[in-house]
């Protein structure tokens, strides 16, 4: 039997058959083997082959090939690296400038990613009713003009308000979309926005480190009432590149590739080549110097845990 996996809890992993029967699933062996470097094998969104095992519990059997997946740095250090979701239409990060601030350096890492796995990706910043001081709002303004100017829908709402969510119900219209960002952001209360019937748990903000507190503790495939489905995904603290070549980085930050073919050299790094167009642009403002320093974070992560595409 095939079907597509809608809710992963780590032990088990719940899968819609094509008769639309839901049956709870335990994985294979081999899978697990297989997936040694991996926490989760099987994610959220692949199809699979369901055996049926004759009054023991169903076994996942084997994962059809997937057109993409979104995957980051597992904190688990007996593991490598964590799949987010497969075989997505696009992915929306939801980020916040105040009560949490999502720091840029997170946004281009989770925008790189997307690159680097062939997933479209939407930008939503969240929580605008907050956004009290006109400073305030023409940063978010200079944030949304820039990721737009490189190349990014982005989404401005609040689900406090309902403010906006008319846009981003058009976005996600028909579509397998991933929902993520970091904890409290307010994935849950846009979810519930978007499909009152989930009743997602709301967390708090805590008020000493402004930081959101987890409350998704497992991904979940929920469906739209107008067609398509988000996943929803436990919120994040940081987000860790894995599987990047120091040589390809670049290729992941759109207005640094498009701007690379001008420089001197074919295999510059755009650190501190002579000729090198990208440090030009970053000097006169066609690049900017957030997203430059991200480019620099990845290139200084550790290069020994670099390893070719899993899968």
């Amino acid at each position: 039997m095939k079907g597509l996996v809608i809710k992963n809890t780590g032990s088990w992993v719940t899968v819609r058959l094509e008769d639309g029967e839901t049956v709870n699933c335990k994985m294979r062996g081999v899978l697990r083997l297989k997936g040694m470097r991996c926490t989760n094998p099987v994610a959220v969104g692949d199809q699979v082959q369901v055996e049926d095992k004759g009054g023991d519990a169903p076994v996942v059997g084997a994962i059809e090939p997937r057109k993409n997946y979104i995957i980051r740095r597992s904190s688990n250090l007996s593991k490598e690296f964590q799949i987010i979701a497969a075989n997505l239409d696009q992915a929306i990060l939801v980020a916040t400038i105040v009560h949490p601030e999502t720091s840029t350096t997170f946004i281009d890492r989770f925008l790189a990613t997307a690159e680097a796995y062939q997933v479209p990706a939407v930008l939503a910043f969240n929580k605008i009713d907050l956004l009290v001081t006109e400073e305030i709002r023409e940063y978010l303004n200079e944030l949304k003009s820039m990721y737009e100017r490189i190349g990014y829908p982005v989404v401005t709402l609040s689900a406090a308000t309902g403010e906006g969510a008319d846009t981003l119900r058009q976005l996600l219209a028909g579509k397998m979309s991933l929902l993520s960002g970091n904890s409290g952001v307010g994935k849950s209360s846009i979810i519930n926005l978007l499909v009152p019937e989930a009743h997602v748990r709301v967390g708090d903000v805590s008020q000493t480190h402004h930081k959101g507190m987890h409350t998704t503790t497992f991904s979940e495939l929920l469906d739209l009432p107008g067609g398509g489905a988000i996943i929803d995904t436990p919120g994040v603290k940081a987000f860790g590149t894995i599987d990047f070549e120091r040589a390809e980085v670049a290729h992941y930050f759109p207005e640094i590739f498009r701007i690379s073919s001008d420089c001197r050299f074919n295999n510059c790094t755009h650190t501190h080549e002579p000729g090198c167009a990208v440090l030009a642009a970053v000097e006169n403002g066609d690049i900017a110097i957030s997203r430059y320093t991200s480019y620099l974070s990845i290139l200084d992560e550790d290069p020994n845990n670099k390893y070719r595409k899993p899968f």
